[in-house]
């Protein structure tokens, strides 16, 4: 990404109806980790969006906390949780200056670091560093580069993650392969040879990386 985009772009987004990656359920790779049970303690899911992992972990009893910087999907995350009647939290809070949001244990990162440019991916991690405990984990999935074919959207190299949190507050533990799932809009639908609202499973990272 050359340049993080604005908020009001994700705002607009959500008051236009479902963006592409809300597909109205958890993403596989995150049910896959909490079936494994890699999400632990007290967790911030930040840039929540719609709130489906929010929702998905409320459900399962952690103590969970939905954070996104667009007040549209906060809204949207609060009204499908009520909806669903799963008593989950969320707040508007900027995913670049988390500090207020408080300490966790886990923070669950889906699509969210792939969409900031390089400075902004290196001010993440050293902002998440002051609201994970140490021993705590980010797992961080995002849009892998390919070279070929379409791009559902934002996508990075695993290079840019490891730079990032090259840092002492990090240790990468592992960046994995894995896919993203996304729903084909009309702009697109060409390109992938489908149907506007067919849904694609994508490459992508998950990485673990571990407060130090």
């Amino acid at each position: 990404m050359d340049v993080t985009p604005s908020v009001t772009v994700f705002d607009q987004a959500y008051r236009d109806g479902d963006p592409p990656w809300v597909i109205g359920e958890p993403q596989p790779a995150v049910v896959a980790l909490a079936d494994a049970g890699m999400i632990t303690g007290r967790t911030l899911d930040l840039g929540c969006g719609a709130g489906e992992h929010t929702i998905l972990l409320a459900r399962r009893g952690l103590d969970v906390l939905g954070a996104d910087a667009s007040a549209s999907a906060v809204e949207r995350a609060g009204a499908r949780a009520a909806a669903a009647g799963v008593d989950a939290r969320f707040t508007v809070a900027d995913a670049l200056d988390p500090a207020g949001l408080g300490t966790f244990d886990t923070v669950l990162d889906s699509a969210l670091f792939h969409v900031f440019d390089a400075g902004d991916q290196r001010r993440y991690a050293r902002g998440l560093a002051r609201v994970v405990r140490s021993g705590g984990v980010v797992h961080l999935l995002a849009l892998a580069r390919t070279g070929d074919g379409p791009e559902f959207g934002p996508v990075i190299d695993e290079s840019e993650i490891r730079t990032a949190f090259d840092a002492p507050d990090w240790t990468v533990e592992a960046v994995d392969r894995t896919t993203y799932r996304g729903v084909v809009t009309a702009a697109v639908s060409a390109s992938y040879g489908r149907p506007a609202g067919s849904r694609v499973d994508e490459p992508a990272h998950l990485a673990r990386i571990r407060r130090t």
